[in-house]
Protein backbone atom coordinates (compact mmCIF):
# COMPACT_ATOMS: atom_id res chain seq x y z
CA UNK A 1 0.00 0.00 0.00
CA UNK A 2 3.10 2.45 0.97
CA UNK A 3 4.92 1.41 -2.41
CA UNK A 4 1.82 2.05 -4.35
CA UNK A 5 1.54 5.46 -2.63
CA UNK A 6 4.80 6.37 -3.79
CA UNK A 7 5.08 5.11 -7.45
CA UNK A 8 2.17 7.31 -8.06
CA UNK A 9 2.42 10.57 -10.02
CA UNK A 10 2.60 14.03 -8.00
CA UNK A 11 -0.68 15.72 -8.33
CA UNK A 12 -0.46 19.65 -10.48
CA UNK A 13 0.29 22.67 -8.44
CA UNK A 14 -2.91 25.05 -8.82
CA UNK A 15 -1.71 27.36 -11.46
CA UNK A 16 -2.51 30.99 -10.51
CA UNK A 17 -4.48 32.56 -12.22
CA UNK A 18 -4.07 36.72 -13.44
CA UNK A 19 -7.82 38.16 -12.73
CA UNK A 20 -7.37 41.64 -15.24
CA UNK A 21 -8.46 44.70 -13.46
CA UNK A 22 -11.36 45.98 -15.26
CA UNK A 23 -12.03 49.83 -15.40
CA UNK A 24 -14.86 51.36 -13.67
CA UNK A 25 -16.33 54.31 -14.91
CA UNK A 26 -18.69 56.33 -12.14
CA UNK A 27 -21.50 58.46 -14.05
CA UNK A 28 -22.18 61.76 -12.14
CA UNK A 29 -25.69 63.23 -11.57
CA UNK A 30 -24.81 65.95 -14.00
CA UNK A 31 -23.44 63.59 -16.63
CA UNK A 32 -27.15 61.70 -15.73
CA UNK A 33 -28.90 64.56 -16.26
CA UNK A 34 -27.01 65.53 -19.76
CA UNK A 35 -28.08 61.48 -20.81
CA UNK A 36 -31.68 61.98 -20.04
CA UNK A 37 -32.28 64.88 -21.31
CA UNK A 38 -30.32 64.02 -24.36
CA UNK A 39 -32.99 60.79 -24.63
CA UNK A 40 -35.70 62.91 -23.91
CA UNK A 41 -34.79 65.14 -27.05
CA UNK A 42 -34.15 62.08 -29.32
CA UNK A 43 -37.37 60.30 -28.36
CA UNK A 44 -39.36 63.62 -29.12
CA UNK A 45 -38.09 63.74 -32.20
CA UNK A 46 -38.37 60.34 -33.10
CA UNK A 47 -41.56 60.18 -32.08
CA UNK A 48 -43.01 63.00 -34.40
CA UNK A 49 -40.89 61.40 -37.66
CA UNK A 50 -41.28 57.61 -37.19
CA UNK A 51 -44.30 56.22 -39.05
CA UNK A 52 -46.90 53.65 -37.75
CA UNK A 53 -45.42 51.04 -39.61
CA UNK A 54 -42.40 50.25 -37.25
CA UNK A 55 -44.26 49.48 -34.84
CA UNK A 56 -42.42 46.32 -33.44
CA UNK A 57 -39.02 48.22 -33.79
CA UNK A 58 -40.11 51.25 -31.98
CA UNK A 59 -41.17 48.49 -29.22
CA UNK A 60 -37.91 46.77 -29.21
CA UNK A 61 -36.16 50.22 -28.45
CA UNK A 62 -38.85 50.92 -25.45
CA UNK A 63 -37.62 47.77 -23.99
CA UNK A 64 -34.22 48.01 -24.61
CA UNK A 65 -34.55 51.80 -22.82
CA UNK A 66 -36.34 50.10 -19.73
CA UNK A 67 -33.19 48.02 -19.57
CA UNK A 68 -31.35 51.24 -19.60
CA UNK A 69 -33.07 52.42 -16.97
CA UNK A 70 -33.10 49.70 -14.96
CA UNK A 71 -29.38 49.63 -15.01
CA UNK A 72 -29.62 53.46 -14.22
CA UNK A 73 -31.65 53.10 -11.26
CA UNK A 74 -29.43 49.95 -9.36
CA UNK A 75 -26.29 52.10 -10.62
CA UNK A 76 -27.50 54.83 -8.66
CA UNK A 77 -28.44 52.60 -4.74
CA UNK A 78 -26.85 53.37 -1.95
CA UNK A 79 -23.48 52.84 -1.03
CA UNK A 80 -24.38 50.49 1.61
CA UNK A 81 -26.07 48.43 -0.73
CA UNK A 82 -29.37 49.53 -0.18
CA UNK A 83 -32.04 49.25 -2.30
CA UNK A 84 -34.02 52.16 -1.53
CA UNK A 85 -34.31 55.19 -4.47
CA UNK A 86 -32.95 59.18 -4.78
CA UNK A 87 -35.71 61.49 -4.27
CA UNK A 88 -34.55 61.94 -8.06
CA UNK A 89 -35.68 58.30 -8.90
CA UNK A 90 -38.91 57.74 -7.24
CA UNK A 91 -40.44 59.00 -10.39
CA UNK A 92 -39.16 56.33 -12.96
CA UNK A 93 -41.49 53.71 -10.96
CA UNK A 94 -44.68 55.59 -11.32
CA UNK A 95 -44.17 56.52 -15.04
CA UNK A 96 -40.81 55.63 -17.12
CA UNK A 97 -42.23 56.67 -20.51
CA UNK A 98 -42.35 60.38 -19.62
CA UNK A 99 -38.73 61.06 -19.64
CA UNK A 100 -38.90 64.49 -20.00
CA UNK A 101 -40.51 65.20 -16.63
CA UNK A 102 -37.87 65.40 -14.29
CA UNK A 103 -38.88 63.49 -10.78
CA UNK A 104 -37.81 66.11 -8.30
CA UNK A 105 -38.96 69.62 -9.46
CA UNK A 106 -36.24 72.10 -11.48
CA UNK A 107 -37.54 74.26 -7.86
CA UNK A 108 -36.16 72.06 -5.13
CA UNK A 109 -33.33 70.78 -7.14
CA UNK A 110 -31.09 73.52 -8.80
CA UNK A 111 -32.63 76.31 -6.39
CA UNK A 112 -33.05 75.17 -3.16
CA UNK A 113 -31.82 77.20 -0.17
CA UNK A 114 -31.81 80.04 -2.99
CA UNK A 115 -35.30 80.47 -3.64
CA UNK A 116 -35.81 82.06 -7.64
CA UNK A 117 -34.45 85.03 -8.54
CA UNK A 118 -36.23 87.48 -11.23
CA UNK A 119 -34.92 86.37 -13.77
CA UNK A 120 -35.70 83.17 -13.45
CA UNK A 121 -38.99 84.28 -13.91
CA UNK A 122 -38.51 85.95 -16.83
CA UNK A 123 -35.96 83.39 -18.43
CA UNK A 124 -39.35 80.92 -18.34
CA UNK A 125 -41.33 83.52 -20.28
CA UNK A 126 -38.28 84.28 -22.85
CA UNK A 127 -38.46 80.29 -23.67
CA UNK A 128 -39.02 77.18 -21.01
CA UNK A 129 -37.10 74.78 -23.26
CA UNK A 130 -33.90 76.64 -22.90
CA UNK A 131 -34.04 77.22 -19.58
CA UNK A 132 -34.31 73.47 -19.10
CA UNK A 133 -31.28 72.87 -21.22
CA UNK A 134 -29.60 75.56 -18.93
CA UNK A 135 -30.36 74.30 -15.80
CA UNK A 136 -29.08 70.63 -17.43
CA UNK A 137 -26.19 71.66 -19.12
CA UNK A 138 -24.56 74.80 -17.68
CA UNK A 139 -25.13 78.98 -18.54
CA UNK A 140 -24.63 80.47 -21.69
CA UNK A 141 -21.16 81.95 -22.60
CA UNK A 142 -21.00 85.60 -21.22
CA UNK A 143 -20.61 87.47 -24.73
CA UNK A 144 -18.52 91.02 -25.11
CA UNK A 145 -21.96 92.58 -25.32
CA UNK A 146 -23.08 90.98 -21.78
CA UNK A 147 -19.81 92.06 -20.20
CA UNK A 148 -19.92 95.50 -21.69
CA UNK A 149 -23.89 95.79 -20.03
CA UNK A 150 -22.61 94.62 -16.35
CA UNK A 151 -19.68 97.58 -16.53
CA UNK A 152 -22.58 99.83 -17.49
CA UNK A 153 -24.50 99.13 -14.06
CA UNK A 154 -21.34 98.98 -12.03
CA UNK A 155 -20.56 102.71 -13.58
CA UNK A 156 -24.22 103.45 -12.87
CA UNK A 157 -24.33 102.24 -9.50
CA UNK A 158 -20.74 104.21 -8.69
CA UNK A 159 -22.49 107.43 -9.58
CA UNK A 160 -24.57 107.01 -6.37
CA UNK A 161 -22.31 104.94 -3.64
CA UNK A 162 -19.13 103.14 -4.07
CA UNK A 163 -19.42 99.78 -2.21
CA UNK A 164 -16.50 97.97 -0.41
CA UNK A 165 -15.56 94.73 -0.17
CA UNK A 166 -16.40 92.88 2.69
CA UNK A 167 -15.32 89.81 3.59
CA UNK A 168 -17.90 86.96 5.12
CA UNK A 169 -17.68 84.44 6.58
CA UNK A 170 -20.60 82.18 7.13
CA UNK A 171 -24.26 82.09 5.34
CA UNK A 172 -25.87 84.55 8.14
CA UNK A 173 -22.87 86.93 7.13
CA UNK A 174 -24.10 86.92 3.49
CA UNK A 175 -27.48 87.68 4.14
CA UNK A 176 -26.69 90.22 6.55
CA UNK A 177 -24.37 92.01 4.08
CA UNK A 178 -27.73 92.37 1.88
CA UNK A 179 -30.07 93.33 4.01
CA UNK A 180 -27.20 96.28 5.19
CA UNK A 181 -26.96 97.29 1.37
CA UNK A 182 -30.87 97.71 1.35
CA UNK A 183 -30.85 99.86 4.28
CA UNK A 184 -28.17 102.09 3.27
CA UNK A 185 -29.73 102.21 -0.39
CA UNK A 186 -33.26 102.83 1.05
CA UNK A 187 -32.09 105.48 3.64
CA UNK A 188 -30.48 106.79 0.36
CA UNK A 189 -33.63 107.13 -1.27
CA UNK A 190 -35.56 109.19 1.72
CA UNK A 191 -32.85 111.36 1.80
CA UNK A 192 -31.70 111.79 -1.57
CA UNK A 193 -34.08 111.03 -3.75
CA UNK A 194 -31.90 108.47 -5.45
CA UNK A 195 -30.56 104.73 -5.52
CA UNK A 196 -29.52 101.81 -7.22
CA UNK A 197 -28.67 98.59 -7.11
CA UNK A 198 -31.27 97.66 -4.31
CA UNK A 199 -31.67 94.39 -3.10
CA UNK A 200 -35.09 92.91 -2.66
CA UNK A 201 -36.74 89.39 -1.53
CA UNK A 202 -40.25 88.84 -1.07
CA UNK A 203 -42.44 85.56 -0.46
CA UNK A 204 -44.49 85.58 -3.78
CA UNK A 205 -47.05 82.96 -4.53
CA UNK A 206 -45.90 80.51 -1.37
CA UNK A 207 -41.89 80.59 -2.79
CA UNK A 208 -39.21 82.72 -2.08
CA UNK A 209 -38.32 85.51 -4.92
CA UNK A 210 -34.76 87.68 -4.79
CA UNK A 211 -34.07 90.22 -7.18
CA UNK A 212 -31.98 94.06 -7.97
CA UNK A 213 -33.98 96.64 -8.89
CA UNK A 214 -31.26 98.95 -11.18
CA UNK A 215 -32.83 102.32 -9.64
CA UNK A 216 -35.25 103.60 -7.64
CA UNK A 217 -36.56 107.53 -7.54
CA UNK A 218 -38.07 109.24 -5.32
CA UNK A 219 -40.86 112.36 -6.61
CA UNK A 220 -42.83 114.78 -4.93
CA UNK A 221 -46.21 114.64 -6.30
CA UNK A 222 -48.42 117.17 -3.97
CA UNK A 223 -48.09 115.85 -0.42
CA UNK A 224 -47.36 112.13 -1.43
CA UNK A 225 -43.84 111.00 -2.06
CA UNK A 226 -43.67 108.33 -4.57
CA UNK A 227 -40.99 105.64 -5.64
CA UNK A 228 -40.33 104.97 -9.25
CA UNK A 229 -38.79 101.75 -10.25
CA UNK A 230 -36.56 101.86 -13.74
CA UNK A 231 -34.36 99.83 -15.63
CA UNK A 232 -31.78 100.67 -18.00
CA UNK A 233 -30.43 98.40 -20.53
CA UNK A 234 -27.78 98.35 -23.21
CA UNK A 235 -27.81 98.00 -26.96
CA UNK A 236 -25.16 97.19 -28.99
CA UNK A 237 -27.78 97.77 -31.90
CA UNK A 238 -28.26 101.52 -32.38
CA UNK A 239 -32.09 100.66 -32.50
CA UNK A 240 -34.52 99.19 -29.60
CA UNK A 241 -35.44 96.01 -28.87
CA UNK A 242 -38.10 93.43 -30.79
CA UNK A 243 -41.53 93.38 -28.65
CA UNK A 244 -40.70 90.19 -26.91
CA UNK A 245 -37.18 91.52 -25.53
CA UNK A 246 -39.59 94.58 -24.55
CA UNK A 247 -42.15 92.06 -22.83
CA UNK A 248 -39.59 90.32 -20.96
CA UNK A 249 -37.56 93.71 -19.98
CA UNK A 250 -42.00 95.02 -18.46
CA UNK A 251 -42.01 91.71 -16.74
CA UNK A 252 -39.23 92.09 -15.12
CA UNK A 253 -40.07 95.30 -13.45
CA UNK A 254 -43.43 94.44 -12.89
CA UNK A 255 -41.81 91.70 -10.83
CA UNK A 256 -39.70 94.27 -8.88
CA UNK A 257 -42.80 96.58 -7.99
CA UNK A 258 -44.60 92.60 -6.99
CA UNK A 259 -41.58 92.33 -4.59
CA UNK A 260 -41.31 95.73 -2.87
CA UNK A 261 -44.96 96.54 -2.15
CA UNK A 262 -45.00 92.76 -0.74
CA UNK A 263 -42.08 93.86 1.47
CA UNK A 264 -43.37 98.16 1.96
CA UNK A 265 -47.07 96.44 3.29
CA UNK A 266 -45.08 94.82 6.00
CA UNK A 267 -45.36 90.70 4.44
CA UNK A 268 -41.88 89.59 5.52
CA UNK A 269 -42.29 86.08 7.24
CA UNK A 270 -39.02 86.16 9.04
CA UNK A 271 -39.40 82.23 10.34
CA UNK A 272 -40.31 80.87 7.13
CA UNK A 273 -37.63 82.73 5.69
CA UNK A 274 -34.72 81.47 8.30
CA UNK A 275 -36.71 78.07 7.51
CA UNK A 276 -36.18 77.76 4.21
CA UNK A 277 -32.89 79.22 3.83
CA UNK A 278 -31.41 76.82 7.04
CA UNK A 279 -30.39 79.70 8.70
CA UNK A 280 -29.43 80.62 12.52
CA UNK A 281 -31.04 83.63 13.67
CA UNK A 282 -28.88 83.92 16.87
CA UNK A 283 -25.96 83.32 15.17
CA UNK A 284 -23.59 86.17 16.08
CA UNK A 285 -22.26 87.71 12.94
CA UNK A 286 -18.32 88.15 12.17
CA UNK A 287 -16.83 91.09 12.91
CA UNK A 288 -16.33 92.42 9.80
CA UNK A 289 -20.31 92.78 9.75
CA UNK A 290 -20.78 93.81 12.59
CA UNK A 291 -18.37 96.90 11.96
CA UNK A 292 -19.95 97.46 8.88
CA UNK A 293 -23.16 97.91 10.20
CA UNK A 294 -21.96 99.84 13.29
CA UNK A 295 -20.85 102.42 10.97
CA UNK A 296 -23.93 102.20 9.19
CA UNK A 297 -25.86 103.95 12.03
CA UNK A 298 -27.76 100.12 13.40
CA UNK A 299 -24.94 97.74 15.67
CA UNK A 300 -26.68 94.03 14.66
CA UNK A 301 -24.64 91.32 16.59
CA UNK A 302 -27.26 88.76 15.09
CA UNK A 303 -29.01 88.02 12.05
CA UNK A 304 -32.15 88.53 14.06
CA UNK A 305 -30.89 91.94 15.09
CA UNK A 306 -30.39 92.66 11.18
CA UNK A 307 -33.80 91.72 10.40
CA UNK A 308 -35.23 93.79 12.97
CA UNK A 309 -33.28 97.25 11.19
CA UNK A 310 -34.58 95.73 7.57
CA UNK A 311 -38.17 95.68 9.24
CA UNK A 312 -37.47 99.54 10.72
CA UNK A 313 -36.49 100.29 7.02
CA UNK A 314 -38.92 98.77 4.84
CA UNK A 315 -41.86 99.66 7.21
CA UNK A 316 -41.23 103.93 5.89
CA UNK A 317 -40.55 103.55 2.16
CA UNK A 318 -44.07 104.07 0.24
CA UNK A 319 -45.56 101.48 -2.61
CA UNK A 320 -44.22 101.79 -6.00
CA UNK A 321 -45.84 103.69 -8.60
CA UNK A 322 -48.03 101.74 -11.49
CA UNK A 323 -45.86 103.84 -13.87
CA UNK A 324 -42.63 101.82 -14.54
CA UNK A 325 -40.10 102.96 -16.58
CA UNK A 326 -37.25 100.97 -19.18
CA UNK A 327 -34.30 102.88 -20.51
CA UNK A 328 -32.69 101.59 -23.46
CA UNK A 329 -29.16 102.96 -23.85
CA UNK A 330 -26.51 102.49 -26.54
CA UNK A 331 -23.39 101.14 -25.34
CA UNK A 332 -20.71 102.82 -27.37
CA UNK A 333 -21.81 106.23 -25.89
CA UNK A 334 -24.46 105.68 -23.21
CA UNK A 335 -26.58 107.56 -25.26
CA UNK A 336 -30.64 107.38 -24.98
CA UNK A 337 -32.42 105.20 -27.42
CA UNK A 338 -35.20 105.43 -26.22
CA UNK A 339 -37.34 105.23 -23.10
CA UNK A 340 -41.07 102.66 -22.76
CA UNK A 341 -43.02 103.93 -19.66
CA UNK A 342 -45.77 101.70 -19.16
CA UNK A 343 -48.56 100.52 -16.47
CA UNK A 344 -48.31 97.98 -14.02
CA UNK A 345 -50.88 94.96 -15.00
CA UNK A 346 -51.56 92.82 -12.34
CA UNK A 347 -53.71 90.24 -13.61
CA UNK A 348 -50.95 89.72 -16.12
CA UNK A 349 -48.06 89.38 -13.71
CA UNK A 350 -49.95 86.92 -11.35
CA UNK A 351 -50.84 84.62 -14.46
CA UNK A 352 -47.18 85.05 -15.87
CA UNK A 353 -45.70 83.95 -12.10
CA UNK A 354 -47.89 81.23 -12.08
CA UNK A 355 -47.07 79.93 -15.51
CA UNK A 356 -43.85 79.44 -14.27
CA UNK A 357 -44.00 78.03 -11.04
CA UNK A 358 -45.62 75.53 -13.00
CA UNK A 359 -42.63 74.77 -14.79
CA UNK A 360 -40.59 75.52 -11.72
CA UNK A 361 -42.55 73.01 -9.53
CA UNK A 362 -42.60 70.31 -11.99
CA UNK A 363 -46.36 70.53 -12.81
CA UNK A 364 -45.78 70.34 -16.28
CA UNK A 365 -43.13 69.84 -19.21
CA UNK A 366 -41.48 72.55 -20.43
CA UNK A 367 -42.68 74.41 -23.16
CA UNK A 368 -41.44 75.24 -26.79
CA UNK A 369 -41.70 79.31 -27.63
CA UNK A 370 -43.99 80.47 -29.77
CA UNK A 371 -44.45 79.77 -33.03
CA UNK A 372 -44.30 83.25 -34.22
CA UNK A 373 -41.18 83.48 -32.12
CA UNK A 374 -39.13 81.01 -33.05
CA UNK A 375 -36.21 83.28 -34.33
CA UNK A 376 -34.81 83.08 -30.95
CA UNK A 377 -33.74 79.54 -31.84
CA UNK A 378 -31.55 81.62 -34.67
CA UNK A 379 -29.52 82.73 -30.81
CA UNK A 380 -29.57 79.53 -28.64
CA UNK A 381 -27.19 78.00 -27.55
CA UNK A 382 -28.94 75.09 -27.83
CA UNK A 383 -30.81 75.49 -31.36
CA UNK A 384 -28.68 71.77 -32.16
CA UNK A 385 -30.25 69.61 -30.04
CA UNK A 386 -33.76 71.52 -29.24
CA UNK A 387 -36.36 69.23 -30.95
CA UNK A 388 -38.62 73.17 -31.39
CA UNK A 389 -35.85 74.09 -33.60
CA UNK A 390 -37.27 74.15 -36.87
CA UNK A 391 -33.74 75.03 -38.55
CA UNK A 392 -31.41 73.05 -36.13
CA UNK A 393 -28.57 72.93 -38.26
CA UNK A 394 -28.63 76.89 -39.29
CA UNK A 395 -25.83 78.89 -38.10
CA UNK A 396 -26.36 80.74 -34.41
CA UNK A 397 -26.74 84.11 -35.33
CA UNK A 398 -24.13 86.88 -34.00
CA UNK A 399 -26.20 89.64 -32.20
CA UNK A 400 -27.68 86.95 -29.85
CA UNK A 401 -26.89 88.60 -26.80
CA UNK A 402 -27.50 92.47 -28.46
CA UNK A 403 -30.25 93.24 -25.62
CA UNK A 404 -26.90 92.36 -22.48
CA UNK A 405 -27.84 94.12 -19.67
CA UNK A 406 -27.91 92.00 -16.67
CA UNK A 407 -31.80 90.87 -15.46
CA UNK A 408 -31.71 90.79 -11.98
Amino acid sequence: MTESTQNSPPKPRPQEVTIPTIPIEYVSDEDMAIIEAAYAATRSSLSSSISSSICSTSSRFQTNTRSIQSITLLSKRGLNGSSELDIEDSGHLKNTQKRSRVAQPFLHRFRRKRGLSVTDITDTEWCEKQMEFTLRFGKRKISKAMKAGRARHVKLEEEVFKKLKVRVQSVEDTWALKFIDFITGANQLLFEGLTRELPLIGFVEGVWVVGVIDEVRMTENGSDRNSILVDTKTRARHSLPAEPQRRKGRLQLMCYKYLWDTLVADSFPSRLFFDFFSLNHNSILSENIREKAANSGFPAKTLNDMIGYYRNTYRMLPPAQDQLLLRYELQKDQSVLGEDQFAYDPDWLKKQIRGSLEFWLGERDASYTPEEERWKCRHCQFRSICPGNPNPNSPRSSSSSDDSSPSS
